[in-house]
């Protein structure tokens, strides 16, 4: 497997970026405690929104990890004011008709409770679990993305939602209630059957059969052809089979893991920072995909933080960005 000789930050350097990020977090907290961030800049700035946007969740999240950092009451307050929006979204059902109820609620909600024991936090996100399981496709087995239920145009699931069925995992541990956990395993099952090819890459989208259920074509929606590999896609295959490892240290998942992680690795040019879509390398003028970095790099560099460490596993996970190789007992 790849592995690059890039500069390691050290421990100060580390703690020096995150507080610089927590810096901005802080700054912007009058801006986005009773709004939502949008979903993309506007000359280089994130308006305003209101809550009703499948990427609203990842701003409380950042929130929630300032709070977890530095134990400030102000990060704390305006992540709680912001449970009370996502709260009364799942309640009055708000633009959640998709599968996305994991990126909404498990940076939002899930991460309030944990943190907090906020029973807000805990019943919307029960609430967004219950309304993923809404989008259930018994004939094939798997969470269908957009669209009308059923409909033969969008009888289909995506790579990304790899990252919504933690949300069950979670509900299921919370609740007791096993029925999630299996819904994210059927998921998480036909996911690997079909979308990763035999060299490790993704497709993006994945179209089933309504009447029998069996796969149909692998496409994309965001990454150049249906036959290349989107960076984003393959980064949510990369963290999303290591989240489903963690919960359920089913060694499919893990080898799902290590072939998604070696194709990314072996397509990233010097400076770790993918193109935008993996069939690009080095010396093309394609845009770069910060934010597949960012995801990938977690993965390897970044502490649990949605998984419980039951049992022991030793995992080697090549650190993309140092060119170390992790040794992590009793979880990634």
């Amino acid at each position: 497997m790849k592995t690059f000789k890039n500069p390691i930050l050290t421990k100060p350097e580390a703690e020096q970026a995150l507080d610089t990020a927590i810096a901005l977090v802080r700054r912007n907290l009058p801006l986005y405690t009773d709004r939502c961030q949008n979903h993309s800049s506007v000359h280089d700035i994130y308006p305003q929104c209101e809550n009703n946007q499948w990427t609203c969740g990842f701003w409380p999240g950042e929130v929630w990890l300032s709070y977890e950092r530095t134990g400030d009451e102000a990060f704390k307050n305006t992540a709680l004011t912001l449970v009370d929006s996502f709260l009364y979204r799942i309640e009055h059902k708000i633009e959640v008709d998709h599968h996305d109820m994991g990126f909404l609620y498990s940076p939002s909600c899930v991460a309030a409770y944990k943190l907090t024991g906020s029973e807000k936090g805990r019943k919307a996100a029960i609430l967004a679990a219950d309304q993923l399981c809404t989008r259930f496709q018994e004939k094939g087995e798997f969470f269908q993305a957009w669209g009308a239920l059923g409909a033969a145009d969008n009888y289909r699931y995506i790579i990304d939602c790899l990252l919504n069925v933690p949300l069950l995992y979670w509900a299921s541990e919370t609740t007791g209630d096993a029925h999630y956990a299996d819904l994210a395993h059927k998921h998480v099952t036909t996911c690997l059957a079909n979308s990763i090819r035999p060299d490790g890459s993704t497709y993006h989208t994945f179209f089933m059969d309504p009447v029998t259920g069996g796969p149909v074509r692998g496409a994309t929606c965001q990454g150049y052809k249906d036959d290349s590999c989107w960076a984003r896609g393959q980064a949510w295959g990369v963290y999303g089979t290591a989240i489903s490892y963690r919960y359920t240290r089913r060694p499919e998942y893990l080898d799902a893991f290590r072939r998604v992680l070696a194709y990314y690795l072996e397509r990233l040019p010097e400076d770790l920072v993918p193109y935008w879509d993996m069939t690009f390398t080095s010396g093309t003028e394609e845009p770069r995909d910060s934010s597949s970095a960012s995801i990938a790099d977690n993965l390897a560099t970044g502490k649990p933080t949605s998984g419980h460490q039951s049992g022991p596993a030793n995992i080697h996970c090549p650190d993309a960005a140092g060119g170390r190789v992790y040794q992590r007992k009793n979880g990634l």
